[in-house]
């Protein structure tokens, strides 16, 4: 993990370890289990142990919950599985052993947090730890006591893993400016992090990249690139196919906003009072997002299984008039979304 080379992919700080560590905590974070899978075979063939791995997945539960932790060992546990029944021998990786020296677990939680912080530690903690003492209890002596006592993964590793979590997640500034500090006092370094941010950008969003941006104190970048792709796809349907193609048409969507990080929107509408013509919208973060849109498996899928349908296609370029406001459409949805759950 300390390694600093320069990659295949070009990082120059963030060796293939890390790359994939910080990308399997983002997306555990962030609930995408398909993209998820994918990173978990990637960080097996880079020699991540499968005990690193489950460390990672476990001390997360702290940071993002047990539904989204226990969602990702579930798809690892079947990632292990599928790759032992190729006959692919991942390496397990150091013993889990956990140890506790001392009956006062609080005292030995606090001890490592201090170390952590470089800054003393009071008991309880001030504010949160006098409101609620049963919180203070849980975070020293579960999370910083029994979790960090394995050391299957060290402390500089396990910040590795929570900063790139916190990044994945909204609204949790105060805790990933708190947890880069601990980082960076572990030796994480300020390079690490800038290129932390374009996996944070890859694999969740530029919005999250621009919070961890200004967290590190670097410069935002703009949300929407210079080539972005906007299009509206005019399509009209022979009638006896229309159900079935809206089938097929609504899973392949579905599919290209859920899997692929560079598809912002595909979203498929009808007239009202002539079924058989359909809308397409397409937004997609830039070119080489949709040149990768077209060589995915359920778009060429689409494509053949729906071409004796197509009546008549129109594909309309267009150019956004108002960036900002258009991002802002976005975000107002999504705080929305989560505010209803």
């Amino acid at each position: 993990m300390n390694a600093q080379v320069t990659t295949s992919n070009g990082f120059t700080h963030l060796n293939d370890h890390q790359q994939n560590l910080s990308a399997i905590s983002a997306l555990t974070a962030s609930g995408n289990t398909e993209n998820l899978k994918k990173v978990l075979n990637s960080g097996l063939d880079s020699g991540l142990a499968i005990n690193e791995i489950k460390e990672a997945l476990v001390q997360l539960y702290a940071y993002c919950g047990f539904p989204r932790s226990l969602n990702a060992l579930g798809v690892f546990k079947t990632v292990v599985e599928e790759r032992a029944g190729k006959g692919i021998k991942d390496k397990e990786g150091k013993k889990i052993i956990v140890e506790n020296t001392t009956l006062d677990k609080y005292e030995q939680g606090r001890k490592v947090l201090e170390e952590l912080t470089k800054t003393p530690q009071q008991k309880p903690a001030p504010g949160f730890g006098e409101f609620a003492p049963r919180a203070d209890a849980f975070l020293k002596e579960h999370l910083f006591a029994d979790i960090f006592n394995s050391d299957v993964l060290n402390f500089r590793q396990r910040e590795f893993v929570t900063i790139s979590a916190l990044a994945a997640m909204p609204g949790v500034e105060p805790q990933l400016k708190a947890h880069i500090g601990m980082g960076r006092n572990t030796g994480i370094t300020d390079g690490q992090l800038k290129e932390l941010v374009l996996i944070i950008d890859q694999y969740i969003s530029r919005q999250q990249g621009n919070v961890l941006r200004n967290a590190i104190g670097e410069k935002e970048t703009p949300l929407i690139a210079n080539d972005m792709m906007v299009r509206i796809s005019e399509i009209e349907i022979v009638p006896e196919f229309l159900d079935q193609y809206k089938s097929i048409l609504v899973e392949e969507s579905a599919a290209s906003v859920k899997i692929e990080h560079g598809v912002v929107a595909i979203f498929p509408m009808f007239q009202k009072e002539n079924p058989n013509q359909v809308r397409i919208l397409e937004i997609y973060a830039d070119r080489k997002a949709y040149e990768s849109h077209l060589q995915t498996p359920h778009f060429k899928e689409y494509k053949d299984s729906t071409l004796p349908m197509v009546k008549s296609l129109k594909l309309v370029d267009m150019n956004v008039l108002d960036t900002k406001t258009m991002v802002e459409i976005f975000s107002k949805f999504n705080s929305k979304k989560r505010g209803s759950q």
